[in-house]
This record gives C-alpha cells, structure tokens and sequence, in this order.
C-alpha cells in the first residue's frame, strides 16, 4: 500500500470525542419540581356517558335554539316548487352558489309547465356552475314534466308522492316538505347534520338513512325541522370540517368530540 493511502486510512480512525454539554441549572430545577408533582390522569377524548340521554339532548337543542332564534332553510326561494329545484341543485354544490343562479334559472322558466318546455342546452347553460350540471338538468328537466303533467303543477305534500319526482330523495323531500309546508316527515341530514351528529355522539351511524333514524329516536317531533336548519348553520359557521372553532361554539361544554380544537373541560 502507497504510504498517502496509509495515513489517510489511520487519519480516518480518529474522532475527537464531543464535550458533553452540561444542563442549566434552571433546568434541572424545573425537572426535578416537575417530578414530585401528581399528574392528572388523561381523560380519553370522545366518550361521553349517556350522550343520547333525555337531559343531554335537551341542553344540546335549547343552546342550538338560542344561538340561531328563528332560523330558516338558507336556499332562497318563494315556493315549493323553487325550493325543489333548488335543492336538487345543492348536492354537491354550496348554498350561496345555488342562490347565485336560481334567480336567472327562474326568471328564465318561472314555472314547472315553463320549465318543462325547456331544452336539456338550456338548462344545463344556466346551471353550470353548480357541478354535475348535465345530471342536474335532466332531474329539474323530469321533475318539471311530472309536476306539471301529473301533479297540476303544486308540489305534493307526502313523502310517498315526492319521491316519485325526478331528483328527490329523501333529504330534498324533508327539506320542501318541512322548510314549506311545516310537514316535520323527517330530520334533513346533509353533510354538516351528519358531521354534527357524530361529533355531539347523537349517532355512531355514518349513512344519511341510518343516522337520520337515529336522530327521530331521541329527537322531539315538533323540533325535527328546525334541528335541521340549526346544525346547518352551525356546521357552516363554526363546527366547521376541518379545524372547527372550538372556542367559539356554544355547544362546547357539552361536546368530547375527539375532533375538538379547544376544549374548557
């Protein structure tokens, strides 16, 4: 071996070792405070004993009550038959932008015989922007030709005859038939109903159908319609999906949802 390579073989054998840093005094005293101190046993997030109980719901939906007093279904519309349409066009769409084009969609067809004269280009023109905009326009497009054929042009009030119109389950039908008749047939469960309900445990379900039984089980019938539209609300507002304002939400002390931010208890 070259002599260069020996040394520079030995020189990569030698490490000079590192000086232990030494701990502030400061720190050891605070560690060693820390160490005789008891420490709390960690309550384990998300469980609640009794959540569904009697009294539970009961301060859940008289907090609800008196933040959003007189609340009502946030679609803008002076009918059954607009509000239809318009919550067909919600899935999967915002509120305020299902607002923003209804006005031209019904200035253009203010009726469901109008309606049902108007071609699918037509129709999908004016509702493109609130997504899956092709499927939406043949559903108001169907809906329009049932409603005026067969139902002289009136949305019906049950649930049985609702369903048999183009683009409305069960949510759409709870919405018209309770938002515009006061006909409580159901609990309105969209995305922030279902969100809400599991983080408040009034439900451990994760289908709309399943969750919505649930929720008629422990729920008041005279309150069905306006627990909807309060959770909505609240949903949008502040039990928000990603990073919900703990600190502002006036169902806090009443919530052990996992998902909390903030939490006084």
């Amino acid at each position: 071996m070259a002599p260069g390579k020996k040394a520079a073989k030995s020189a990569k054998k030698v490490i000079t070792p590192l000086r232990p840093v030494p701990k502030s005094p400061e720190g050891a005293a605070a560690r060693a405070i820390a160490a005789t101190e008891p420490v709390a046993p960690k309550k384990r997030p998300g469980r609640t004993a009794r959540p569904t109980s009697p009294e539970r719901v009961a301060a859940i939906l008289d907090a609800l009550r008196k933040t959003y007093p007189g609340v009502v279904c946030a679609l803008n519309h002076h009918n059954a038959w607009e509000l239809t349409v318009a919550t067909i066009l919600s899935a999967q769409c915002t509120d305020v932008r299902v607002n923003i084009v209804t006005p031209d969609l019904f200035r253009a067809f203010p009726t469901p015989a109008a309606m049902a004269k108007a071609t699918l280009p037509e129709l999908e023109e004016l509702i493109r922007t609130t997504g899956f905009y092709r499927n939406k326009a043949k559903s108001i497009l169907g809906a329009a030709k049932l409603v005026s054929g067969e139902y002289g042009g009136e949305i019906p009030q049950t649930m049985e005859e609702m369903l048999r119109i183009p683009g409305v389950a069960r949510k759409t039908a709870n919405v018209v038939l309770g938002s515009w008749f006061g006909i409580a047939s159901g609990v309105v469960v969209d995305t922030h109903v279902l969100r809400l309900s599991r983080r408040l445990e009034l439900t451990k379900e994760s289908t709309p159908e399943k969750i919505e039984k649930d929720l008629e089980k422990i729920l008041p019938k005279d309150r069905w319609i306006a627990f909807s539209h309060e959770l909505i609300h609240h949903g949008r507002q502040i039990c928000i999906a990603r990073k919900p304002r703990c600190a502002d939400c006036t169902l806090e002390t009443l919530c052990n949802s996992i998902e909390k931010t903030w939490s006084s208890h």
